[in-house]
């Protein structure tokens, strides 16, 4: 048995072996078997969290998503990321015939056949996500949300050095990869976090001998933190939220309103003026949004009479009612869950689902209010400084 990319630590009596595979690798496949099945460890823990694991014994079952549920709980651009994953992947597989993650499948099967524990290692993805999400502020969202929707539109063929270059990446790095170059910061969450997570799940396994199937990424890192203490509980925490953005998200609409109401005392005329700026870019930017969503007329229409009201209020936001009229209208079927995963692939099928065509209003919909907020806003108070 060959021992490449194999690492053996030894602490007090329990003996570690890390296999450093490439997620989208055959051969990681066949050396995880062999060594597993040559080894027979007591425990084998993997680099998948709970979520991921269930979608790989049940297959990604879409079609048991309630998109309204998304929709009210605000996870409309979390499941965008997922999807731009699952297209990254298919991409991958469609163009090299291989199958992303197929060693943590391997590792799983082995486990089940000689009778070992197995570990679940990898911090919940949504718990990552939530870490780099409450880390990039406002600026950082709005770009990772174009990166995310450009990966999934993609068309660019991946060539065999960026193939060898993804071997010694995980899925999730290699997605956020250029990201991460705009905001260095994000290694921590991204990467650090989990190696010191990863390290200790795989420290508390139990048994003698413990075998880890780990991106070759996180090896050197894990070899590095495995001889230390870390508080799972800690790394757990979701991001404390600033009272920052509720603060300026309160602010924007009481100045807005102040303004508009003074300047209609002092100029009736400019005060109407001001309001029809603020309906007019609100509605339109939004509006525009859910029509490049290609979302139906009435949808159009819930966005432009939404977005002026609800910029007013952060607790709403246009994109969830102009996507909750979407889902009403054109409520998703069977077929379109079951067919997300493929239909992601391509820009027509991406466009034709009507899943994903209600989180693209969701989303584009909300961005367009946004913009129309910092616009109106400002033509409000030019307004009023214009009438002073």
């Amino acid at each position: 048995m060959t021992e490449e990319n194999i690492t053996r630590i030894h602490i007090d009596d329990k003996e570690f072996i890390l296999i450093g595979t490439a997620h989208v690798s055959k051969h990681s496949a066949e050396q995880v078997k062999d060594v597993i099945e040559a080894e027979k460890p007591d425990s084998v823990c993997i680099e998948l969290d709970e979520q991921r694991y269930q979608s790989i014994k049940e297959g990604n079952k879409w079609k048991n998503m309630d998109i309204f549920k998304v929709i009210k709980e605000k996870k409309a651009s979390l499941l965008l990321m997922n999807l731009a994953i699952s297209s990254f992947q298919k991409r991958m597989a469609d163009q090299f015939d291989i199958k992303p993650g197929q060693e943590m499948i391997q590792g799983i099967e082995s486990a089940n056949t000689i009778d070992a524990e197995l570990v679940l290692a990898d911090r919940n993805i949504q718990t990552t996500f939530a870490r780099i999400w409450g880390s990039i502020g406002i600026k950082g969202k709005a770009i990772l949300l174009m990166q995310v929707i450009a990966s999934i539109f993609s068309k660019e063929s991946i060539t065999e050095e960026e193939l060898e270059k993804m071997k010694s990446q995980d899925t999730i790095n290699t997605i956020l990869n250029e990201f991460t170059e705009t905001f260095p910061k994000l290694k921590t969450p991204l990467i650090d976090e989990r190696d010191q997570y990863l390290s200790q799940k795989i420290k508390d396994a139990p048994g003698k001998k413990v075998v880890a199937v780990l991106g070759a990424a996180h090896v050197p890192g894990i070899t590095k933190e495995i001889r230390k203490n870390h508080d799972l509980a800690k790394l757990n925490r979701l991001p404390k939220k600033s009272k920052t953005p509720k603060i300026i998200g309160w602010s924007i609409p009481i100045i807005i309103l102040a303004l508009i109401a003074y300047t209609f005392y002092a100029n009736p005329t400019a005060g109407i003026q001001q309001t029809i700026s603020w309906v007019i870019w609100n509605g339109s930017l939004s509006a525009i949004g859910a029509a490049i969503a290609l979302g139906h007329p009435l949808t159009i229409l819930t966005a432009f009479v939404a977005a002026p009201i609800t910029s007013l209020n952060p607790l709403l936001a246009a994109g969830w009612f102009a996507g909750i009229v979407q889902a009403y209208i054109k409520r998703p079927n069977v077929g379109d869950f079951e067919n997300l995963t493929n239909d992601v692939f391509t820009l027509k099928g991406f466009w034709n689902n009507k899943v994903t065509r209600v989180l693209l209003v969701v989303v584009l919909a909300n961005l367009g209010s946004s913009l129309g907020t910092f616009i109106g806003g400002a033509d409000v108070i030019r307004l009023f400084i214009e009438n002073l």
